[in-house]
C-alpha cells in the first residue's frame, strides 16, 4: 500500500479510548490505537495525534451547571494530557519514539508545545502527541487539532469516530441519514454537519487541509484510509 498523504494529524475522541468501558481508559483500546498508528507510520507517513478528554472530564458540562468556564476548560485540558500520557506509555512499551507536547504548560509531566520542539521531534521521525488543547479556554480539541495540523504541516486531519464517515444526521438515531463520500469545507459549514466545530473546519479550509472521517473501531483501518482504501468520507477544497 502507498500512502496518499505523507503527513497527517490523527484526531481521536476521548470517548473512543473508553472502549467497552463506561468511563476512563480501556488499555485494549489504547493498544489498538497505537498498533494502528505504528502500522500507518511504517508505510512512511509522518503522524501526529490529538486526543480529546471526554472519557475523563468535560469542562463544557461543568460550565453548563453554572461553574466557571475557564476553570472547567483547564480541567478538560488536564484530562487530555492524561490520555496523551497513556498513549505515549504504550508507544514506549513498543520502542516507538513518541513525544508529548502540551499547549497547557505542565513541565513536570511533559514538554510544552513550541514550534521548534515540534519540528525537531517531527524531523527526528517521532510520533507526536499534541496534548493540553490550545492551552486557552473556549477552544475545543477539534480546534486544537486543526491548529496543530496547520503548524505540523499536515495534509489531512484524519478523524477516528464512532461511525464510518460523515452523515446528514446521526445514523444510529436516523435510519434515513444520508452518507457522504466527498464534501467541500464550505458545504460542511453551510449545512451545519457536525463533524468538527465550525472554527476547526474553517481553519482546515483556510490552510487547504483535508478532513477524513472513518470508524476507529475497524482495526488497521487507519493505514487503509491514508492509502485511499477502506471506508471513509473526505472533506477537501473541491468535491
Amino acid at each position: 500500500m502507498k500512502p496518499v498523504y505523507s503527513r497527517i494529524l490523527y484526531k481521536i475522541s476521548g470517548e473512543a479510548l473508553m472502549g467497552s468501558k463506561d468511563f476512563g481508559i480501556d488499555p485494549m483500546m489504547v493498544e489498538q490505537v497505537v498498533d494502528d498508528v505504528a502500522h500507518a507510520s511504517s508505510l512512511g507517513t509522518s503522524i501526529a495525534l490529538v486526543v480529546g478528554g471526554g472519557n475523563l472530564f468535560r469542562g463544557v458540562s461543568l460550565a453548563a451547571g453554572g461553574a466557571d468556564r475557564v476553570t472547567g476548560d483547564h480541567m478538560g485540558m488536564l484530562a487530555i494530557i492524561m490520555n496523551a500520557l497513556a498513549i505515549r506509555m504504550e508507544f514506549d512499551k513498543r520502542g516507538v519514539a513518541a513525544t508529548v507536547l502540551s499547549g497547557l504548560a505542565v513541565p513536570q509531566v511533559c514538554a510544552p508545545f513550541t514550534q521548534r520542539a515540534m519540528i525537531e521531534a517531527r524531523d527526528a521521525g517521532h510520533v507526536l502527541i499534541f496534548a493540553g488543547g490550545t492551552g486557552s479556554p473556549y477552544f475545543t480539541s477539534d480546534t486544537a487539532a486543526a491548529l496543530r495540523a496547520a503548524e505540523f504541516g499536515a495534509q489531512a486531519i484524519v478523524k477516528g469516530t464512532q461511525v464510518d464517515g460523515i452523515y446528514s444526521a446521526d445514523p444510529k438515531k436516523d435510519k434515513n441519514a444520508k452518507r457522504y463520500e466527498t464534501l467541500t469545507h464550505d458545504r460542511v459549514l453551510e449545512e451545519g454537519l457536525g463533524i468538527m466545530d465550525a472554527s476547526a473546519v474553517a481553519l482546515a479550509r483556510d490552510n487547504d487541509i483535508d478532513v477524513v472521517v472513518f470508524s476507529i473501531h475497524q482495526k488497521g483501518e487507519l493505514a487503509r484510509v491514508i492509502c485511499g482504501q477502506g471506508t471513509f468520507s473526505r472533506v477537501s477544497s473541491s468535491e
